[in-house]
């Protein structure tokens, strides 16, 4: 059978947990969704409250305090919430580019140290780290040792040292101010850890995103195409290809979920910043109609709140006032709307006792305005 591109996106939809939110724990609902993108410190919970029945915020702050999840840069070189046994080889799959991305930018290169001298902090960092620092510690700490140049060497090590970020508090575990942790991992994995670490990686996302393609797995990670392309190899006869509405080869895991039929109903979602859905596939993503892509992912890199109608972004949301505001893109069914309105006064319930105005930085963009042609706003 060749897959259309509606198939295509039920399948991400129901491996997200977007059809039908699930009864599951938050630590095994992160480990089967692969990894959340975790740059605004709300966007986990929220992209967790999209999937999980009667997701309670606390098990989340719970989960991040005693470390059975972990929030690290990891996948195109952000800030991810990911089970804490996947974290040391999704960070050996993704080392080369992070220190690429650092130590060969001329940030770096203009401190006049080279990539042995950056490693060769790392044993001394990990111990200085032992127990949870703030970010300003880490850079006394490090001026002590390279005066003007301290900012931009831990720029460097902060991306690619095995480092977590620690849990300081807030309505989001992250907000009062940035903290750091050594991770219990390996400096310098090698070789033969680091192919390992992709291929896991690789079923990890196949099995939370896929059936796709090479080019969509570089789009996740950004991973070069001779890496995947080994793994794809290596894995061969764990994978199955598949013919999508495309040219470029799909690929699955063997043992995957039935791919939803077509006329399967996707109810309406508020997806968080960022949400690892949006960003997971090349091009506009399978959620995104081409048209939308520039409203909603901006030049700067902000992916803004969405409206989920149907299984397609419809529009974006925000808090405002006392409520939720819902900017649809084009005209929405009362039945859309009927939905989109029963989400957004549970979200603003789960936000109430925690951060009634999520996201206000990002306000700018509605001051911009859209082209919408309708704007609701709902109270709980």
């Amino acid at each position: 059978m060749k897959l259309t591109a509606r198939h295509l996106a039920l399948a991400t939809l129901d491996r997200q947990f977007l059809l039908e939110r699930r009864s599951l724990d938050v630590v095994e609902a992160v480990r089967r969704v692969c990894a959340l993108q975790a740059q605004a410190p709300a966007s986990p919970y929220l992209a967790l409250w999209n999937r999980v029945r009667d997701f309670a915020p606390e098990d989340l702050d719970a989960a991040f305090a005693d470390r059975r999840i972990v929030k690290a840069t990891l996948m195109r070189i952000t800030l991810h919430a990911v089970h804490a046994e996947d974290y040391a080889p999704f960070r050996a799959a993704m080392l080369g580019t992070l220190r690429s991305a650092r130590l060969y930018d001329r940030r770096f290169t203009t401190t006049g140290l080279t990539p042995a001298d950056a490693d060769a902090l790392l044993p001394e960092l990990a111990r200085f780290l032992a127990h949870p620092r703030t970010g300003a510690e880490v850079r006394e700490e490090v001026t002590a040792r390279f005066g003007e140049h301290a900012h931009r060497v831990w720029w460097a090590l902060r991306t690619f040292a095995p480092v977590h970020h620690a849990p300081t508090g807030g309505p989001w575990s992250f907000m009062q101010r940035n903290a750091y942790r050594a991770a219990p991992a390996a400096f310098a994995p090698g070789p033969q850890e680091a192919a390992a670490g992709v291929r896991l990686l690789l079923l990890a996302y196949l099995r939370a995103f896929g059936p796709a393609s090479a080019g969509d797995f570089a789009r996740f990670t950004l991973l070069t195409r001779a890496v995947i392309t080994q793994a794809v190899h290596e894995l061969d006869d764990q994978l199955v290809r598949l013919a999508g509405p495309g040219r470029a080869p799909l690929f699955d895991v063997a043992d995957a979920a039935p791919v939803p039929a077509e006329d399967t109903p996707a109810p309406p979602r508020l997806l968080p910043m960022w949400d690892s859905v949006l960003l997971a596939h090349a091009g506009p993503g399978r959620l995104v109609p081409e048209e939308y892509r520039p409203l909603i992912a901006r030049r700067n890199g902000d992916t803004l709140p969405c409206l989920l109608v149907d299984g397609q972004v419809a529009g974006v949301w925000r808090t405002h006032g006392d409520g939720v505001e819902l900017t649809a893109f084009h005209r929405l069914s009362r039945t859309a709307w009927r939905g989109l309105t029963e989400e957004a006064e549970k979200l603003s319930a789960l936000l109430a006792p925690r951060d009634p105005a999520v996201y206000r930085y990002y306000g700018h963009w509605w001051e911009k305005g859209f082209p919408g042609v309708e704007t609701r706003t709902v109270r709980a």
